[in-house]
């Protein structure tokens, strides 16, 4: 019985096995069909690309992670801020991204004007959002560096790094500030941090920036050319290629330092760092009629007070003294433009009185700048003006500041150098004037159209050390 009632059991659960077989085999057919279907279809109903980022967004993208946007880019996400903020007034974040944009507008096109907007933009932003404000904070951290302000810029920095102290732009900030301000082992410190949190082209860059302060010209220039091949916006990639061009020409490496400003200004037109540099190189080649047009085309677009001096000095060496004196006549005016939108160009200002106008009120003015933010550059150019104003011994002690390294003199300046030694000359201190007018030399043969030769023909009247003077043999 038990065998009989098996049977059929037995039949019922082959039928429903080759039930359940059958539909598989046909769910698989079915499958294959629509896979089929799909693959055959696939070629002509492809999914709709997405659209690529606005202007505005790319420029947003930028000056959130604080790297640099085109002009046009910049202008489009001011536009869109403005007009968002015309019917949310109360947007903290809105107001905070126009005054970071107002900042980079300001710096890219040397306009002062544009800083106070951005003060008053990133204030609003504040007085929406008085608390956890970091973007508003960084802001004006960002501000304060673009105005040659290092203290506020240090302050508004370590404010916002104590709120969100995991926020990696704050740090290039920070460091920008250190700098300024001579403290370099406290930049150095916040570039180790800032190298923990992040990596990439941006902090690449930045860290070549301290090692070149450092003297380390080689890592700098292998962290630039890795921030340069990593670089995706064509705006950012110029800007690092600039800076690299700038290591070159340091270095006295004229074709090399041509090469990176050329392809940084094709790949970003409004590049003018780059165009002054290439007027730079191109001087130093004897290419001079290219060099004039170079700097005239960077100074039309953007009026900067130090491609003023330097297009002045070049027409100073090429004998022509009235074309020269518009240029330190424009040098002024901007300086002064700058002081209107809350910039200090005091430095450049004093650099172009010690050799050009009045040398005591380069040291007023430079004295002034030394009490408030006393960095390496400030250190030399006082240095300078107090020589030039007959206080040699005084000047020594800055000039020595200014290119040694245990006082963050660390950076390979010919300039520096060659201020040392002429200054060392003045006090008879013979042997170390020939040994830094030659690491001048050495430096960068072409750092100057105007100092470079006033360097040569020094040297070559202090002549060849006395033998006293000469090392010892080694033994054998």
């Amino acid at each position: 019985m038990e065998n009989q009632q098996e049977g059929p059991q037995r039949q019922r659960s082959s039928a429903k096995g080759r039930f359940r077989t059958r539909r598989v085999v046909l769910a698989s057919v079915a499958g294959s069909a629509v896979l089929g279907g799909v693959l055959v279809l696939l070629p002509w109903e492809r999914p709709a690309e997405p659209a690529p980022p606005s202007p505005g967004a790319l420029a947003m993208a930028a000056v959130t992670a604080g790297v640099p946007a085109t002009l046009p880019d910049l202008a489009e996400l001011i536009g869109e801020r403005e007009q968002r903020l015309r019917t949310h007034p109360r947007d903290a974040r809105s107001w905070a991204v126009l005054g970071a944009a107002y900042v980079e507008q300001g710096r890219r096109l040397a306009d002062p004007a544009y800083y106070p907007r951005a003060e008053k933009a990133l204030r609003t932003s504040l007085k929406v959002r008085p608390q956890r404000n970091t973007r508003a904070l960084a802001g004006l951290a960002a501000l304060a560096n673009a105005r040659r302000d290092f203290p506020a810029a240090r302050r508004w920095g370590e404010a916002a790094l104590k709120l969100e102290p995991r926020r990696w732009t704050t740090y290039p900030l920070l460091i920008d500030a250190y700098t300024g301000l001579g403290e370099h082992a406290a930049a150095k410190r916040t570039l180790d941090r800032l190298t923990e949190l992040r990596s990439g082209p941006a902090v690449l860059a930045r860290a070549a920036a301290v090692y070149r302060d450092r003297g380390w010209r080689e890592d700098a220039a292998a962290s630039l050319a890795d921030a340069a091949a990593g670089a995706r916006a064509p705006a950012e990639r110029a800007s690092y290629l600039e800076r690299a061009g700038q290591l070159a020409w340091e270095r006295g490496d004229l074709q090399d330092a041509l090469r990176h400003f050329q392809e940084a200004v094709r790949l970003d037109p409004d590049q003018r760092a780059a165009q002054a540099g290439q007027g730079r190189a191109l001087a130093a080649l004897g290419r001079t009629t290219e060099a004039l047009n170079a700097y005239r085309v960077a100074l039309t677009k953007q009026p900067c007070p130090r491609y003023a001096l330097e297009l002045g000095e070049l027409y100073e060496s090429l004998g022509m003294p009235e074309a020269a004196r518009v240029q330190y006549d424009l040098l002024r005016e901007r300086v002064r433009n700058a002081a209107a939108g809350g910039a200090d160009e005091e430095l450049v200002l004093g650099q172009f009185e010690a050799h050009h106008g009045d040398p005591r009120e380069a040291v007023r003015r430079l004295r002034a700048e030394w009490h408030r933010q006393p960095g390496t550059e400030v250190a030399d150019a006082l240095g300078w003006a107090l020589h030039r104003s007959g206080e040699s011994e005084k000047a020594l002690r800055f000039a020595v500041r200014a290119t040694e390294g245990e006082h963050g003199g660390g950076v390979r300046s010919a300039v520096h150098m060659y201020h040392r030694g002429m200054i060392e000359r003045e006090l008879e201190r013979y042997g170390a004037a020939r040994r830094h007018l030659a690491e001048a030399l050495r430096i960068n043969p072409n750092f100057s159209p105007l100092h470079a030769p006033a360097a040569r023909a020094a040297s070559e009247a202090l002549g060849e050390p006395p033998d006293e003077e000469l090392p010892e043999p080694a033994e054998e």
